[in-house]
């Protein structure tokens, strides 16, 4: 049973990884550009979900899709005025823009609100639901339902919406894409707003039971990186995969491993998986 509980808890918090990973891959899939800065935009959902906690009285919850709102304004901007740029110039000075836009927003934090953990106090925090002889984290399943629901909404976007359909056919082909009338710079610029945006919902969604703080980033990263990879760069699909399969992973391994060797498990299953298919579980986009 302990094995069945270890999954559920994979699974509710693979679902989180899922989306706030999904931002990555898209920005990748449409646009081409690894965004080493991706993770501090779950940062600045997270601030926002607290200040509209701390001034509004909001909860994370109801608090994410301002926060989306906010950093897809921001990430629309900083495509315009930084990313658009360097589309066509060299791989490295797209990671080297992309890092220095990381350091830049970690630093603008850390002035802005200091270098202490701000958390939030809500009714369910503590609260957990019994099915059986599981038990299931309330705030672990709120977060995992809004997730769904967002990944959901971002399917519908891109299969039904002549936006979704016109930025599929920018990522497939810009120059056909083009002379079919789509504004391929315009697609770009919603791709990144959109992409960010989404992590920074997922930012807010896990508030309830972490601590924001201007280096949280640091904390996601890597994992970030490991889903989108696994399941594959570019896909959307890959990244929901590549979600579930490390909040799996890191679950299971916990109940033969000290915590502090969590990550190493994932990362030799990391290793084993790329060895055996180089382009992830579902193979990359681009």
């Amino acid at each position: 049973m302990a094995v069945v509980q270890a999954i559920l808890d994979g699974l509710m918090i693979g679902g989180v990884y899922a989306v706030i990973s999904i931002g990555l891959t898209l920005v990748f899939g449409v646009m081409g550009i690894v965004n080493f800065a991706q993770a501090e935009f779950l940062m600045l959902g997270m601030f926002v979900a607290y200040f509209a906690w701390a001034w509004l009285g909001l909860d994370p919850l109801l608090a994410a899709p301002l926060a989306f709102a906010v950093v897809f304004a921001l990430g629309a901007a900083l495509q315009r005025l930084l990313i658009r740029r360097v589309m066509k110039a060299p791989e490295v000075a797209q990671i080297f823009l992309t890092v220095g836009l990381l350091i830049v927003l970690e630093n603008a934090a850390l002035l802005m609100f200091g270098s202490g953990f701000r958390s939030v106090t809500t009714p369910y925090q503590t609260s957990s639901l019994q099915l059986g002889p599981l038990f299931v984290s309330v705030p672990y399943l709120a977060a995992f339902a809004m997730s769904v629901a967002s990944g959901l909404a971002l399917f519908l976007f891109m299969k039904s919406s002549w936006f979704g359909r016109a930025m599929r056919a920018t990522a497939q082909d810009p120059m056909a894409a083009k002379l079919m009338g789509i504004n391929a710079d315009r697609m770009h610029m919603l791709a990144f707003a959109l992409g960010v945006g989404l992590t920074a919902f997922g930012g807010a969604v896990i508030l309830p039971y972490l601590t924001a703080s201007p280096t949280v980033g640091a904390q996601f990263v890597v994992l970030m990186f490991t889903v989108v990879v696994l399941g594959g760069l570019g896909s959307v699909a890959g990244a929901v995969v590549g979600g579930l399969a490390v909040g799996v992973i890191q679950s299971l391994s916990a109940l033969a491993f000290p915590i502090q060797l969590q990550n190493l498990v994932l990362f030799v299953v990391f290793i084993a998986v790329l060895a055996l298919r180089p382009k992830g579980l579902l193979g990359a986009a681009r």
